[in-house]
């Protein structure tokens, strides 16, 4: 089992940047896949991007391909989301998740989540 918290959300103006961070504790990460999730009100939950941290596989939605960039730090078991170019689309509470095993891009895939961090993007 894992506990992850993240973190660095909040309001930018249309083409702003925001760097979310999500802490992962409990466990080691070595075996687990984790992942980015975004959710806006009424909405289910849209894969955004992840990372194998066994075999360093990075997976980007369609949507943010070029904009996003995923990364960990081992030494801090922390996984990172740079979100440049940012657009009123890409608002919503972002959720940290976790598997152990193989990236999967639907949540139904992973049973651990963080408690999420809200972006908000103005116009």
């Amino acid at each position: 089992q894992v506990e992850l918290v993240e973190s660095g959300g909040g309001l930018v103006q249309t083409g702003g940047s925001l760097r979310l961070s999500c802490a992962a504790s409990g466990t080691t990460v070595s075996k687990y896949a984790m992942a980015w999730f975004r959710q806006a009100p009424g909405k289910e939950r849209k894969f955004i991007a992840a990372i194998d941290w066994s075999t360093g596989e990075l997976v980007y939605a369609d949507s943010v391909k070029g904009r996003f960039s995923i990364s960990a730090d081992n030494a801090k078991n922390t996984m990172y989301l740079q979100m440049n170019s940012l657009i009123p689309n890409d608002a919503g509470v972002y959720l940290c998740a976790a598997r152990l095993d193989v990236i999967r891009t639907t949540a139904l895939e992973y049973p651990y989540w963080g408690q999420g961090t809200q972006v908000t993007v103005s116009s």
